[in-house]
């Protein structure tokens, strides 16, 4: 089977897809100068560099006390979530409350000893004086969170809370009075 060539149809040269293309390399890319609109916001580098400055110490010492009052709050942000899981949980003796209850329990122990390492990197000569308030409201926050261990453990029944619990340190009493039956 004999192809009739388009070009022999239409009397036109058509261009082979698979050559490659001639570049036309007469036209200059245009300079940076030569753009006369530019957007409104844009700013060349050099201004840029004239609007950023060094922050001053009290500014960063205030960046500082904010970043550690995020911190300091950062336990309460979990305290939702693990209230709804503790109570999702249940109260019997699975492992899955018991790993829960764990982990509940190991957090914020490990955040209380670690206190004022966690703090070390806020702390300067400006930020000393009311650093401590934001380091009282975390040993708070983990305390909380203590605290809603403890009620979970309680509501499991594994805390010694009633006389039930302290029967062998129970004492035998001693009765007042004793019946003897004649009849015997």
């Amino acid at each position: 089977m004999d192809f009739f060539p388009l070009e022999a149809i239409t009397g036109e040269q058509i261009p082979n897809r698979f050559e490659p293309e001639e570049v036309e390399t007469s036209r200059q890319p245009r300079a940076l100068s030569e753009n006369p609109q530019r957007p409104p916001q844009w700013r060349s580098a050099a201004s840029k560099a004239q609007l950023l400055k060094a922050p001053t110490l009290d500014e960063t010492d205030t960046l500082k006390i904010k970043k550690s009052w995020e911190l300091a709050l950062a336990p309460a942000k979990a305290l939702p979530m693990n209230a709804i899981m503790m109570y999702m949980s249940g109260n019997s003796l699975q492992i899955f409350s018991i790993m829960m209850v764990f982990m509940l329990f190991k957090t914020p122990i490990q955040g209380l000893l670690q206190t004022n390492s966690v703090f070390t990197r806020y702390e300067t000569e400006g930020t000393r004086k009311t650093l401590w308030m934001a380091k009282a409201m975390y040993v708070a926050m983990n305390l909380l969170a203590l605290g809603l261990g403890i009620w979970k453990v309680n509501g499991m029944g594994l805390l010694p809370t009633t006389r039930s619990d302290w029967l062998a340190w129970e004492t035998e009493r001693v009765p007042l009075e004793r019946t003897y039956f004649a009849l015997r």
